[in-house]
């Protein structure tokens, strides 16, 4: 038996073998040292998958209430938590029994990523975990970043570029709908979606331009849109026209309201005497709907020190105190607590290729939209109209 540069003898000529990510050592005698290395050989391999902190935290628990409901100590559970510790057997049956589930729903064998599946994009760093849906008949792999949803499970890992990604036994890709858009408001729909007809809805923020990008390469299902005013309704469509061509179409979310948003105590009363003050602004990304409202009250000559990447991040810029005013919605403004100046409503809409619309996740996001408790959610927030929810534009 061979043993790599991490294996020395103590003084009695035993082995000691250091287990990965374990700080303690373990004496192998002669009877047991085969079967026990072939364990710990195939553990390095592979590694654990865990969901231990995912089902405490789903619980509302504590590490202390899951050391004292399974027996285990708080250091231990952190131990396990983190990857640290691989559970014995008789502790992953507690921890299970804890829980009242299966061994098998805490811990589970990575799996490689199904065969064929391609990145979307390339991640930035690695380790990296990842989401991955069905587009096309196509896996995509999407790198985990921060979205409006929050922190999401992740379906599998990573661990250095060139390696094979593994699974970890997240959604299925077939009921995963992908979208890319800027609607602060869109867990309302993710929540109404996975209730409704099971389908998880990954929503990556990008501005309406980028997000037809991504939808007329193929990397989305959907991308949500807002570049009309309401006196020009027709816009979005003639944009979805003019950069991906005919065979989309268009589903009214909303009418939401759009506007100069304020660090309290300006005493600033109209959009005039905001353009007109002085003000130091936060500028938006191009291609965004927020970036088109607010060169067309300052020029697009206006060269702006700070850009935010979305509504919330406008709102933060000017509660922090890093601009006087910038371009968001009103419902972002009012949850940050600021002033608001309305500039216009703007139609929103979400685009899909109009084949895709016999999809089972496409049609369960048209009857969504549809339903009447999302659009009375919806139709509560500050700025939002819901009347119009559920109407359809084919782009021709």
């Amino acid at each position: 038996m061979n043993f790599d540069d991490r294996d020395r003898p103590d003084h009695a000529g035993h082995r000691l073998v250091h287990v990965r990510k374990v700080t303690s050592y373990t004496r192998l005698d002669s009877d047991t040292r085969v079967s026990y290395l072939g364990t710990i050989m195939t553990i390095e391999r592979l590694r654990l998958e865990n969901r231990v902190r995912e089902e405490r935290l789903r619980r509302g628990w504590s590490q202390e209430d899951l050391a004292r409901r399974s027996g285990l100590s708080r250091t231990g559970v952190s131990a396990i938590e983190t990857e640290r510790l691989i559970p014995s057997a008789a502790a992953a049956l507690t921890l299970a029994s804890a829980f009242s589930c299966t061994v098998e729903d805490l811990f589970s064998l990575p799996r490689p990523a199904p065969e064929g599946a391609e990145w979307a994009w390339a991640p930035l760093r690695t380790p990296c975990r990842y989401w991955q849906a069905e587009i096309d008949g196509r896996i995509r792999l999407y790198p985990v970043e921060a979205t409006p949803l929050g922190v999401m499970p992740h379906d599998g890992i990573i661990q250095q570029a060139g390696a094979v990604p593994h699974e970890r036994g997240g959604a299925d890709p077939e009921t995963t709908l992908v979208m890319a858009c800027c609607d602060p408001a869109v867990g309302l729909l993710a929540a109404e979606l996975a209730r409704a007809s099971g389908v998880r809805l990954l929503a990556l923020p990008r501005s309406s331009r980028a997000a037809l990008a991504l939808l007329g390469s193929g990397l989305v299902h959907i991308a949500g849109i807002h570049l009309a005013p309401s006196e020009h309704p027709e816009r979005n469509a003639d944009i979805v026209s003019n950069e991906l061509g005919t065979g989309y179409s268009l589903l009214r979310v909303a009418r939401w309201e759009e506007g100069i948003t304020l660090a309290p105590g300006l005493q600033i009363s109209s959009v005039g005497d905001a353009v007109r003050s002085g003000l130091h602004w936060v500028g938006r990304e191009n291609g965004s709907g927020a970036r088109q409202c607010l060169d067309d009250l300052l020029g697009p000559s206006k060269v702006h020190r700070r850009v935010a990447s979305d509504h919330r991040g406008v709102a933060e810029a000017v509660r922090s105190g890093w601009a006087d005013a910038g371009i968001c919605l009103r419902l972002v403004s009012e949850e940050a607590g600021l002033d608001f100046l309305g500039v216009r409503q703007e139609a929103y809409d979400l685009c899909f290729p109009t084949c895709g619309a016999h999809d089972p996740r496409i049609q369960g996001l048209l009857d969504v939209v549809r339903s009447l408790s999302y659009r009375k959610a919806l139709g509560e927030l500050p700025g939002y109209d819901s009347n119009e929810a559920g109407e359809l534009q084919h782009v021709n």
